[in-house]
């Protein structure tokens, strides 16, 4: 996110609040599309363009969704470059290779360079965040909606007059089970979705453990569930069909082990060594349903979070800095190094050391992007070390009780 005042971006937590805590901001544009009436915004081809980014879990909501209901010919998209820096997310310029689809400079007005200049066309007084995503009228030049959560439930209904039965009958929020998938979206959101930021963002000790272990709470409580309900002819988290709980779980949960781990130290457990049953669910979704599959893109989250969030990987370079000069300084004590070049190292060789060393050790291309854990998400049958171990010892003592039954009985 970016602001159009004079907050700094990297400001998630305010300076004067010393309680450290990352306290989320409500969306600005809260309007709908609509079949209703005289709407405002009515349902039409081609009229709205979405603006997301591949790293954002909110936008991603917004994709996946927009596949799932057959939406592609209706509203086309564009994705922003994975940087964001002082001005906000930027649009990909012609010369860049960036993955993914849709990664291209302003589809309709070549000279905007940043979202923000979207949101200046629409006001230019206005004040706020550049969020994504984003969903823009054409006709209009007016916001639609920059709040995820309603964005998706737009694309559930309101398109469904103009759309084949197949599309039609997806049915995301269905009647008989809103009331669960309402009460789970409260504790996911609260503490899994924005649980994850509020570790992160953290800016005291006592911020980060507040948020820290009610996710990983929550966690267990969406793996307890998962465990239970889940069967191969059920895998979904609400039994048979894709529900808006797989939609919004999935899109922090995919870039759980990826970034959150480590970047937003959410390093109690990883994903698919820690949560079996999320571990499961997670790569059914990604392996086999294509919205959630061809809507993620590793490069996009890795680099997004590691290099644009500069408040908290602004000193690797310091790190990789006196790092490298404390593992010279072993180095060149070694034995065989004194061995090459016996009790004193030539002023060449220490010369070269120090100076690759300190070469622009501060600047930004010093930022480092974690390369693992890979790969970014493992296949549906196979599993890490630990798991496969976990999971040997499990059925091991089912049997070992199996067994014991039947000798009793």
């Amino acid at each position: 996110m970016s602001t159009g005042n004079r907050e700094k971006i990297t400001n998630w937590v305010n300076p004067n609040d010393k309680s450290g805590e990352f306290k989320r901001g409500q969306s600005a544009f809260r309007s709908s599309i609509s079949r209703e009436k005289n709407a405002e915004f009515p349902p039409e081809k081609g009229r709205y363009h979405l603006y997301v980014s591949y790293a954002c879990p909110w936008a991603h909501r917004t994709l996946i969704v927009r596949k799932l209901k057959g939406l592609e010919d209706f509203i086309p998209f564009t994705a922003v470059h994975w940087e964001m820096l002082d001005k906000g997310w930027r649009f990909a310029i012609p010369d860049e290779n960036i993955p993914g689809e849709n990664v291209h400079p302003h589809p309709i007005n070549k000279g905007f360079t940043h979202l923000r200049d979207v949101y200046f066309k629409v006001d230019p007084e206005y004040k706020g965040r550049f969020t994504v995503p984003t969903l823009y009228d054409i006709k209009q030049d007016k916001i639609v909606s920059n709040e995820s959560s309603e964005i998706i439930r737009m694309f559930y209904t309101e398109f469904d007059d103009l759309l084949p039965e197949k599309y039609k009958n997806v049915d995301l929020y269905p009647e008989n089970l809103r009331t669960q998938i309402d009460e789970t979206n409260e504790w996911t959101y609260n503490d899994i979705n924005n649980g994850v930021y509020k570790s992160g963002f953290a800016t005291t000790q006592s911020a980060y453990e507040k948020a820290v272990h009610p996710l990983f709470t929550s966690l267990s409580r969406a793996e307890a569930h998962l465990a239970q309900t889940t069967t191969p002819d059920a895998p979904y988290y609400f039994g048979t069909h894709i529900t808006e709980a797989d939609v919004r779980l999935y899109t922090t949960i995919v870039r759980f082990d990826p970034v959150y781990v480590q970047h937003f130290k959410c390093n109690i457990r990883d994903i698919r060594s820690g949560f079996p049953a999320l571990h499961k669910w997670l790569r059914k979704l990604y392996w086999d349903v294509e919205a959630f599959g061809s809507t993620t893109q590793f490069e996009h989250i890795k680099k997004h979070y590691t290099k644009s969030h500069k408040q908290i990987n602004q000193f690797v370079s310091v790190f990789w800095f006196f790092g490298f000069i404390r593992c010279a300084a072993v180095v060149l004590c070694h034995p065989l190094m004194r061995r090459c070049y016996g009790s004193t190292i030539p002023m060449e060789a220490s010369g070269r050391i120090f100076e690759s060393s300190v070469a622009n050790p501060f600047g930004q291309s010093q930022s480092i992007t974690p390369v693992g854990p890979l790969p970014d998400i493992l296949p549906k049958d196979e599993e890490v070390p630990s798991a496969t171990a976990a999971l040997r010892s499990t059925n091991e003592e089912s049997g070992q009780k199996m067994d014991a039954e039947s000798m009793a009985l």
